[in-house]
């Protein structure tokens, strides 16, 4: 294919595409690894055959994304402490889209987590993207049937534990300062107030920087924790707000850069999850808005 043909064709549809991979994987690098895969294979194609570049280019993406997580599957298994997907930075107006706002949320990822490979890529194709069982089927080179199937008992699984989300705004940006701004104060009952009873705390460190390696759950429990943190250093470092995920966040920055992302999801006015990455593995590519899109209400056609 000529090569400026397959760059139009691609960059086109490329925050698509992107959407996609990482939804399926958890990882912008390996997202950008698979979308890297997918334009070199996607150049060898002989336009004359390809009647659906968009289609085409979803159906190779999905495929070497399956390939990704397969491998990355075993990788995980030997994770130091708790795993949380690789944070993107996302423009505020996502949440004008609140299936995908949802659809990228550390709480939505990590149940994506629980699925294996083929039931996250079926339950992605179909819930958040809107494919038909036929065209995942052709995707995945499995039958229609059997993609039903999958899709029937992936969409049971996420439902049953999936938590009310609610996307990003001016109300809940404003009880993440008022929470930011208490834990300054050392004061524990400011920051109680602004916590829901069950609220949890997950900490990502991958064993290259220091984090909790198991949740921390409770109202009380979740306010010692972080107002230790907060004498532990944190409070020397300018905390910047920011949108990941879909979600209000906070970007605890010090003379050596980026050290902490928390990324905070609220519900009914009151504080329901803390998700902190600290894994600077996980941390290179924070700085950059990434554009994340669901292709229309039919993304499959041309």
């Amino acid at each position: 294919m000529p090569e400026e043909t397959c760059t139009d064709a691609f960059t086109e549809h490329r925050s698509l595409l992107f959407t996609i991979a990482y939804e399926m994987l958890g990882s912008a690098a390996d997202a950008e690894d698979v979308l890297q895969e997918s334009y070199l294979r996607w150049r060898a194609v002989d336009p004359a055959t390809v009647g659906r570049p968009r289609a085409y280019l979803v159906r190779t993406v999905t495929r070497q994304a399956l390939n990704h997580l397969r491998a990355a599957k075993a990788r995980r298994e030997d994770y130091v402490g708790m795993w949380l997907p690789e944070p993107i930075r996302t423009a505020p107006g996502v949440s004008e889209d609140v299936i995908l706002a949802e659809s990228v949320s550390m709480a939505m990822m990590l149940v994506l987590e629980t699925l294996n490979p083929t039931e996250r890529a079926v339950f992605v194709l179909h819930e958040v993207f809107g494919y038909t069982h036929g065209e995942i089927a052709a995707s995945i080179g499995r039958t229609e049937v059997s993609v039903r199937q999958t899709a029937h008992r992936a969409r049971r699984h996420v439902h049953a534990r999936r938590r009310r989300f609610e996307p990003v705004s001016d109300a809940t940006a404003e009880i993440v300062r008022r929470f930011l701004a208490a834990a300054a104060t050392g004061e524990i009952q400011p920051l109680m107030d602004l916590l829901a009873p069950d609220v949890v705390v997950i900490s990502d460190g991958g064993g290259k920087a220091a984090a909790v390696r198991r949740p921390v759950t409770g109202r009380t429990e979740v306010a010692r924790f972080v107002l230790g943190v907060y004498r532990g250093g944190t409070a020397t470092a300018r905390v910047e707000p920011a949108t990941y995920n879909g979600m209000p966040a906070a970007r605890f920055v010090t003379d050596d850069g980026l050290d902490w992302l928390v990324a905070f999801e609220v519900r009914d006015g009151r504080i329901t999850g803390l998700y902190g990455v600290r894994n600077p593995d996980k941390l290179h590519h924070a700085e950059a808005v990434r554009t994340l899109d669901r292709g229309g209400p039919q993304p499959w056609k041309p």
